[in-house]
Formats: C-alpha cells, structure tokens, sequence
C-alpha cells in the first residue's frame, strides 16, 4: 500500500487521514503546523504527537517523497536546486533574495520539460514529458524550507514549464499556498508565454495573482520566430487578452522582453513595442539574454540596451 505524503496535504485531507488513525481533529492541526510551520523533515520531529501516535503515523505516511539531487548557491545568496521526484524525473526550483530583504521568494517549476520550444530556452530542448500535481509544485516550496529553514513569503510561477497549460492543478497548488502557508495572492506571480485560454479563465476567477507575459518580441514576425506559441496565439489577440483581463482583474500585468542581440533589441524593435503596449497598464521587464550552451543567440551590448529602453521610455 503506498503511503500518505503529507507536504501538500491540506488540513482537511490531514484530517481524514488523523481520523483514519484515530486520531481527533486537535491532531490534525499539530501535523499540519508541523509540515507548514516547522517545516520538519521527519514524522520523528514531531514532538507533541505521543510517540505511539507517530509510530502509528510513520506506517501510514511519510513527509516527502521528493530528493535534493543538487544544490548551488551563488554569492548573492540564490540557491538554484534539481529536485528529483518519485518517478525518477526532475525540475528545477531557485530560493531567490532581494535587495537584503526579508521577503524571500521561490521560483517554482509547473511541468517537467516544457512542449511550447522557444528557441532561446534551455528547458524547451528537453521537450515535454509531464505536468505536475498540485503536491510535486508545492513540494518545491517544502523542499526549500525543510532545507533552509527559512519562511518563503512570495512564489513565482517561473520555473520549468508553462504554467497555464497545467492550470488546474496549478490552480489546486494556488489554493493550498494561500491557504495552508498563508501566503497572500498578491505574494504570487505567474509567467506565461501567452496561452490566451488560461489568461482568460484567470480573468473570470479573478484570482488577483500577479500576470507576467513573455512577449520578447514587438511583432508577430519576430515572435514567431523565437517563439512557436506565436502560431497559435498571436500577439495581436494576446495583448487584446491582456487588455480584457487589465479591464476585468484591475490589475497591471508585467511584460517581460528577453533583449536578444541583433533579434530584437534595433531601435525599430523599441518603436514596435512601445506602439503595441502604449494603451496597455503594464510594467515591463527588461532582460538581457543569458548566453548558455550552444545557442546561437548573444546578449546585446550595454549601449544597445540602453538605446532600447531610452526609446521605449519616450516614445
């Protein structure tokens, strides 16, 4: 019989599972503040439970089934982890910190492999092989904390993957962060390429979670050649989406523009976008390409992204 795992489990599943055990519904809460509080690593840490109780439990459950494989640090304190699941397949999870401050944020993987193949993207050389479940998304954040023992405040939908096209079990995951490690949905962001369904049953729940887009490309033209989601969704109908969820949400979006040498970051390119974006409430992010590997793109010079964002700025 395979075993309960309790990272991801919501109170009222604990309690199903507590009551199966015999235990009372008090019980259930002590395990669920030690999983979302403590962030304990073993059912052994759990020391307000009698230790028949525990005994009891470890023959039930278990805290995790997901491993560390690796872990980096870089010296501004980001902790980039390969987390590999109970099937053997991995994802990539990152503790990010910034400007000193106490918030802390994890950037979380939706799928395993990601099937949309942007060409500047390292994971889309993999291609797709699964979605998550609502427990192997939240595990990331668990995987962290039991790790770190550090609260994670925000969360990012940004790691592997395409959020959107594993949206109910995202929204599942959503759920459970708000509501089991009391994180706010303004403390959420989630990137998508575009996926103009998912921005539109986003729009109708009106989760109030934070939108990020990766446009990366002023024109259907070059969109398309960096990004086959364009084929489907085009840029035209994605930022008239955006416009829809802006007007119904309330909320900004961000644009997120990965500046790629000689692509798309001409002075013409800045022009195109500042006119596509100039009615749309949103932020923009500019990111300057990462090399990596064997692509063949390059990351723009300073001036280049200087000049760029000067014309966006007064155009």
């Amino acid at each position: 019989m395979s075993k309960y795992i309790l990272s991801g489990m919501s109170l009222e599943e604990i309690s199903t599972m507590t009551a199966e055990l015999g235990g009372s519904a008090f019980r259930a809460k002590q395990i669920h503040k030690w999983i979302y509080a403590k962030f304990v690593s073993s059912i052994d840490e759990m020391t307000d439970l009698s230790l028949e109780f525990r005994e009891k439990l470890k023959e039930v459950a278990v805290i995790s089934s997901t491993k560390i494989k690796q872990r980096q640090i870089s010296s501004d304190g980001t902790i980039k982890y390969l987390l590999e699941f109970e099937d053997g397949n991995c994802a990539e999870t990152v503790l990010m910190r910034f400007d000193n401050r106490a918030n802390l944020s994890a950037c979380v993987s939706s799928q395993v492999g990601c099937p949309l193949g942007c060409k500047f993207c390292m994971t889309a050389k993999r291609g797709f092989i699964r979605n998550l479940p609502p427990r192997e998304i939240i595990d990331q954040v668990m995987c962290i904390q039991r790790d770190t023992k550090l609260k994670v405040t925000n969360i990012v939908f940004m790691g592997q993957g395409e959020p959107l096209l594993n949206f109910d079990n995202l929204r599942k995951a959503i759920d459970i962060f708000n509501n089991d490690f009391n994180i706010g949905i303004r403390r959420m962001t989630l990137s998508t390429a575009g996926i103009i369904p998912g921005i539109e049953k986003l729009a109708n729940e009106d989760l109030q979670i934070t939108l990020a887009i990766s446009l990366h490309a002023p024109n259907h033209a070059i969109r398309e050649k960096i990004m086959p989601v364009e084929k489907k969704y085009n840029i035209d109908k994605l930022i008239q989406a955006l416009k829809n969820y802006v007007n119904k949400v309330g909320r900004r979006v961000t644009i997120e523009y990965i500046l790629i040498d000689g692509v798309n970051d001409t002075p013409e390119c800045a022009k195109e976008l500042a006119n596509l974006i100039y009615d749309l409430k949103c932020n923009i992010n500019f990111i300057p390409y990462n090399e990596c590997g064997n692509s063949p793109f390059k990351k723009p010079s300073k001036n280049a992204i200087m000049k760029f964002k000067y014309i966006l700025e007064h155009s």
